[in-house]
């Protein structure tokens, strides 16, 4: 049986955006808590605040949900676009978004680090549960950078559609096709 590689990367892009949805409410219950805190609250004496890191992992949320969906779009129906459609585009975008998630998730657990002392408050376990998907989120996008790397090295591929499985005769943007 003959290894095929796009349904593997569907199946990791789609782990990856639904990372990223649990991060993504993760985000904004944390930005929700803490910018509007109950009267008496001990945490900042009470005052409203937001975590800057949040904001960032909200944003990197924000970016990779419509690239998952783009690109397993890309893949399943075959798409070529004449931009952001071949295995060099998707690995900057990938290494882009590996930057805005390690970046994230590194800050992320150097402030908050081990919150097992504090599990039993609702605001500890949203911060735990934030830092674990922030994680889980870049060890799938690193899976991702992985594969696309190796595959366009070992087939020359990274100029080919990113769908893989590409006819240079069928493609209307491959530049190898023009006769």
């Amino acid at each position: 049986m003959a290894f095929d590689l796009p349904p593997v990367r569907m199946g990791l892009y789609a782990v990856l955006g639904f990372f990223s949805f649990l991060l993504f409410c993760l985000s904004a219950a944390r930005l929700g808590y803490t910018t509007n805190l109950p009267e008496g609250d001990p945490l900042n004496g009470g005052r409203n605040f937001y975590d800057p890191i949040v904001v960032e992992l909200l944003f990197t949320t924000l970016m990779t949900m419509p690239w998952c969906g783009y690109v397993i779009y890309c893949i399943y129906k075959r798409f070529e676009a004449r931009y952001l459609s071949t295995f060099r585009d998707e690995l900057i975008m990938l290494v882009v978004l590996w930057f805005f998630w390690i970046i994230g998730a590194a800050i992320a657990s150097s402030i908050w680090g081990d919150l097992t002392w504090c599990s039993q408050f609702n605001a500890c376990r949203v911060l735990s549960a934030l830092e674990a998907f922030a994680w889980l989120g870049w060890i799938a996008l690193t899976m991702l950078v992985i594969v696309s790397a190796l595959f366009g090295f070992a087939n020359k591929a990274f100029l080919e559609p990113l769908h893989g499985r590409w006819d240079p005769r069928a493609s209307i943007y491959n530049p190898s096709s023009k006769v």
